[in-house]
Order: structure tokens, then sequence, then C-alpha cells
């Protein structure tokens, strides 16, 4: 592994997890963290990959990422298991329900806000001290983002879309500090080269996108530009590693994406793979799928 291990939050399940089975599958070690127990996820990693001698080890721990000494602890760990980092995505995301502002408590918005905004800020500042200090190694940090990245409205998802808003704004200030540093300071120098990139990873059908949502919407847009993990991970995993570039914008929804996914849909008529023409989630034969229509990945 020249470029070193992988760290990923917000991995228990969904999209994270499905990042993990890819880099594990290339090689990479990997941590895989999560505000809850981390432990049956890289269980069913470590059974996918144990007839591979090529994969990479998992290892996983808890991680609050809005509580600094958590993410202090998660940088700790990464190192003593991984000894160099490549890669680090911070993926830990809520969205909080979809509800009007008015209908929710301020304990949610400031739990959304802290770990959509105060996250990214603590596990960025973490992974750049410790990426730092790597002597000759080109390190990455990846910050997901979501809707309401653009600056359109977010209905029903007031706070979730104005911590993703926020999200280009840091990774170009970091771009800046990084290739320029800061105007009247000197430019801080380090062992390691830093670079910080925006990852977007669209549509993708696990709790955060299914809560909460109506018929109407798993119709559309759900049910013409939403896509399983796996599929979302293995698009864009080698996207991750082809970055070189301080400030690449890696995203699955791409434009041709978009306009193949509507030709398809509203020229020549193709039906959902995933969802029914009442909005209902298909359920596959031998998948198992819980009570909002999120199929198990393990």
């Amino acid at each position: 592994m020249p470029d070193g291990g992988v760290v990923i939050t917000g991995s228990a399940g969904g999209v994270g997890y499905a990042y993990a089975g890819e880099f594990l599958q290339r090689g990479y070690d990997v941590v895989i963290c999560d505000v809850k127990d981390c432990s049956s996820a890289a269980a069913a990693l470590e059974r996918k990959f144990v007839n591979d001698p090529t994969a990479g080890k998992v290892f996983h721990t808890q991680c609050d990422v809005s509580d600094q000494a958590s993410v202090k602890s998660l940088g700790e760990f990464a190192k003593s298991n991984l000894n160099t980092i490549g890669y680090w995505i911070n993926n830990a995301g809520i969205n909080g329900g979809r509800r009007d502002l008015r209908d929710v408590s301020m304990n949610m918005v400031e739990t959304v806000i802290k770990v959509n905004l105060l996250g990214i800020l603590f596990c960025t500042k973490v992974a750049m001290d410790i990426l730092g200090e790597q002597k000759g190694v080109t390190g990455h940090i990846f910050n997901t983002v979501g809707s309401g990245v653009k600056g359109g409205g977010t209905p029903g998802y007031a706070c979730y879309g104005a911590t993703k808003r926020g999200l280009p704004q840091l990774t170009a200030t970091l771009v800046k500090e990084l290739d320029e540093g800061v105007q009247g300071f000197d430019k801080k120098t380090t062992k390691g080269k830093i670079q910080v990139h925006s990852l977007s990873p669209g549509m993708v059908f696990t709790r955060l996108l299914l809560d909460d949502s109506t018929p109407e919407l798993r119709k559309f847009p759900f049910g013409v530009l939403a896509a399983q993990p796996e599929e979302v991970a293995a698009d864009l995993i080698p996207k991750i590693l082809a970055a070189n570039k301080n400030g690449s914008s890696v995203e699955f929804l791409t434009t041709d994406r978009i306009l193949k996914a509507f030709f398809e849909r509203f020229i020549l008529q193709k039906k959902s793979e995933y969802i029914d023409d009442d909005g209902n989630v298909i359920r596959m034969p031998g998948e198992q799928y819980d009570d909002l229509g999120v199929r198990s990945l393990f």
C-alpha cells in the first residue's frame, strides 16, 4: 500500500460500509468507525474477504464525530493500526428527519449541526495534524457534501442543507491555506503533503434518504437518480484514488449520468429497478430489508 491506509467515518452501514469493501478489495487496510458499534460490520467485511489473501485488514472502533475527545481517540486508533494514513473520508452525517424547521426541536437542530459541520471540522483538524507528520506521504481528506451544497432550498431539511452548503467554503479555504498560507503569517511547512477534496455520493438508498420520504419523492427523484451503496462505492473509489490535485471534486451524479437517467426514464419509459409505480421500494427475493425498505448489506 504505497499510499497508506484508510479511515472512514459513519461506516457501520450504508455507503461508508460499501466504501470500506471497495478499499479492502484493493488491498488497503481500513479503519471503520461509527457512533454505534461497528463489530458486526467489521466481522461481515472480514467474512467477505476471508479467502482473498490480497485483501486489506479491517479495524473498527466507535467514534462520535461531534465530540472532540472521541475524534482525537479515533486519530490515535488509526495511527496505531494503520501506521500511515493515505485517505481520510468524512462520511458521517445525519439529516434530523424531514420536517419544517418550526417542527424541529432545538436539540435536533444542535445535533445535526454538531455532527455534520462541527464533526467535519474536528475530523479534518485531527486528520490534518496526522497527515502533516507523515514524511514523504501525500494524505487526502474527503469531505462529503449533499443536498443543499449548491445553495438551492432544501424544504424539510433546513439544518442539513445549511451544513452541507458550508462544506465547499470550508474545503476552498483549506485548499488556499495549504497551497498559499494565510496572509500576514509564515506559510506552514509539513513533513507530509495534505490535500482536501469534496466527495458527493448523490442519492443513495439508505435510511438517510428514505426516512420520512413520501411515495412521490420515492418515485421522483429517488426512483430515477438514487443508487445502491455498492454501485456508488464501485464508481467513487477509483475516482478517489485518482484524485491528485488539491481541491478536487469527486461525484457520482455527474451531468452525463443525470442526463442518461432522465433519457431512460422519460424518453425510453424505462422503469426503476428499485421503486415501483406506486412509490414503494421493490424488495428483491433473498434480500433483507428494514422497516423503511433499506436493504441490509450484511
